[in-house]
C-alpha cells in the first residue's frame, strides 16, 4: 500500500490523487495513477477555477457528476495499471491490486475481466447512496473478486518504513568484516 501511495504522487488530477499497484507472487507487475492520456493537457497545469479552487476540466465545463466519467481528462489509476501491464504483455491473471481508493464500478469490471482476484484499498469510494453501496457489494461478488478489503497502514508501520527511506538507502548497515 505504501508503494501505491507513492505512485499516487504522480497523479495529474486535482480532484483526487490515486495510485494503484498490481502484484503477483510478491512481484510488482504494473503501477498506475490517475491522469490524462500521454500528450493530453493535465488538470494540474490548468489555471485556477473562478472560485479559486484548483482547475478541473470537467468542472470548468460545468458537467454534472452523473456524467463525470465521460468528460474527465484523467483515466483512473486501476485502468492505467491494467493498460501498463497490457502494453508490456504482462498477464495480471490471479494477481492482487493495492489501491489508495476503492475502484469505481467501471474499474471493478476491468479488474474482473483481467483476472485480478484480490483488491486491497486504503479509502472507500465515497457514496451518498445506500442503493449504490448495496449494488457495489453485489457487483464485487459477481465479479469473482475473492478478497475486497480495506487496508490502512498503521502509524507504527509508516514510521518503520519511512525511517529507512529518510536515510541514505545505499549505506552499509553492517560494519565491515574481514
Amino acid at each position: 500500500m505504501l508503494i501505491a501511495k507513492i505512485v499516487s504522487t504522480r497523479s495529474t488530477c486535482n480532484s483526487r490523487r490515486v495510485g494503484a499497484v498490481i502484484v503477483k507472487d510478491n512481484h510488482i507487475l504494473a503501477t498506475g495513477y490517475n491522469g490524462a492520456m500521454p500528450g493530453a493537457p493535465h488538470c494540474i497545469d490548468g489555471p485556477p477555477m473562478e472560485d479559486g479552487s484548483p482547475y478541473c476540466f470537467r468542472r470548468a465545463l460545468k458537467i454534472p457528476d452523473i456524467d463525470k466519467y465521460n468528460f474527465c481528462r484523467a483515466s483512473h489509476a486501476e485502468a492505467n495499471a491494467i493498460a501498463q501491464a497490457a502494453r508490456y504483455g504482462i498477464s495480471i491473471q490471479d494477481s492482487t491490486l493495492y489501491t489508495t481508493l476503492a475502484p469505481c464500478y467501471v474499474c471493478l469490471k476491468l479488474l474482473a475481466m483481467a483476472g485480478v482476484k484480490a483488491i486491497y484499498y486504503e479509502q472507500p469510494y465515497e457514496s451518498s447512496s445506500p442503493e449504490r453501496d448495496a449494488f457495489w457489494q453485489k457487483a464485487v461478488e459477481e465479479a469473482g473478486i475473492e478478497v475486497f478489503e480495506q487496508l490502512r497502514i498503521s502509524d507504527e508501520a509508516f514510521e518503520y518504513m519511512l525511517s529507512d527511506i529518510r536515510q541514505l538507502t545505499s549505506r552499509r548497515r553492517l560494519g565491515a568484516t574481514s
